[in-house]
């Protein structure tokens, strides 16, 4: 089996970014204390807030993420041989949105799966596309994780009276932000010694771990719509052909469950102690703010305690993305020197759409890029129509 490391990521957020307070012009105040549990500050969206026409769309956000992860990588786009794309908003139901960025990439031919999923999606994408590396199918692949959420928001408050607008349907608008984040993976042989191969040391991509809890339960999070859930004249009787559900309450009991088992998970099938985590990228909120969800709910576990000061995260400042939110942290750490070769770095994203947890332990190898590499990959190039 060959060694596949992350040899590089990028990220793209659309737009200037939003704050609280432009959120309040547009679709009323929430209180303080229900702000302080978001903790979301700004966030970025491909519509224009004002009028719900969309900038970019998803499969754009995921090139623009794609290119800039291939700069900094060193890596030519011909080189890609594998496009994994995680989102739970695609463009379209079909084609497939993998599909639509390798067009959009100038790829003619090359692999292309979807995951559809939220925030777990990202993290599963990068697991598939390590098990094909590590085969020796391919060598270089590309992951992305990119999510559309505003279109979702917009019609909440559009020609709406804010009065009017409850609170409930309040919190989702300040939660959700959207965005890609994307890597580059690539394979290499174990290097060997008078013909024999000497057994590679763990870098790059080690073992994952990943379930869905929520067999017996009701989804924390849907999208309602626009399925085969239910006759299409039926559907398009709703007051929304589209809506996003939040069951904010459910959420809230259950999250720190599926923390503490996904934890638990990936340390256990790394063999690995939480002392020996340099960096947790957990981006479902602040580890103060987590430490005392999984208090009051009973699952402060000795691997929490443990782990808890070692957590990066940006959902301060853009939101809860879904399928981009791992990538977008790990982007964010590793482009501001967060992250170093030889670093254990615990990748963890909680869905809770029906429950689920996607874990993954990487032995980080990439270097941190230059200012001279940043500079040139803020302009990815143009977008391909």
């Amino acid at each position: 089996m060959r060694q596949v490391q992350i040899i590089g990521t990028g990220s793209f957020l659309p737009g200037a970014p939003i704050t609280n307070a432009e959120l309040e012009c547009l679709v009323g105040p929430l209180p303080p204390d229900i702000l302080d549990g978001i903790q979301v500050r700004q966030r970025h969206w491909m519509i224009d807030p004002a009028t719900g026409e969309h900038r970019v769309n998803n499969s754009e956000m995921a090139e623009l993420a794609c290119r800039q992860a291939l700069t900094l990588s060193g890596v030519d786009v011909s080189a890609v041989e594998l496009l994994v794309v995680s989102t739970s908003s695609p463009d379209y139901l079909l084609p497939p949105m993998s599909s639509l960025v390798q067009q959009r990439l100038g790829l003619t031919r090359c692999a292309v799966i979807d995951v559809r999923s939220g925030c777990a999606g990202a993290v599963e994408a990068l697991d598939i596309a390590a098990m094909y590396l590590a085969n020796g199918q391919y060598r270089t692949a590309l992951v992305v994780g990119s999510e559309a959420i505003s279109p979702l928001l917009a019609p909440v408050y559009l020609g709406a009276d804010i009065d009017r607008i409850r609170m409930r349907d309040r919190i989702p608008i300040y939660s959700f932000g959207d965005g890609a984040g994307a890597a580059v993976l690539q394979s290499s042989e174990a290097p060997a010694v008078d013909g024999d191969i000497v057994p590679a040391s763990p870098r790059g991509i080690r073992k994952s771990a990943f379930a869905c809890i929520g067999g017996d339960r009701n989804p924390g999070m849907q999208v309602i719509g626009a399925g085969t859930h239910a006759p299409i004249h039926a559907q398009l009787r709703a007051k929304r052909l589209v809506e996003l559900s939040v069951d904010v309450i459910e959420s809230a009991k259950y999250t720190p469950h599926v923390i503490a088992e996904g934890l638990a998970a990936v340390l256990a099938g790394n063999q690995l102690a939480s002392s020996e985590v340099d960096v947790c990228i957990l981006p479902e909120g602040n580890a103060g703010y987590l430490t005392s969800e999984l208090r009051e709910s009973g699952m402060l576990t000795p691997q929490w305690l443990d782990i808890a000061d070692r957590i990066q995260e940006n959902l301060a400042v853009v939101g809860a993305t879904g399928s981009a939110a791992v990538m977008l942290a790990m982007d964010s750490a590793w482009k501001s020197g967060r992250l170093a070769p030889g670093d254990r770095v615990l990748l963890l994203a909680i869905e809770t759409s029906k429950w689920i947890y996607a874990g993954l332990l990487v032995e980080w190898t990439a270097p941190t890029p230059t200012a001279d590499a940043m500079s040139r990959a803020e302009s990815p190039g143009p977008v391909n129509a």
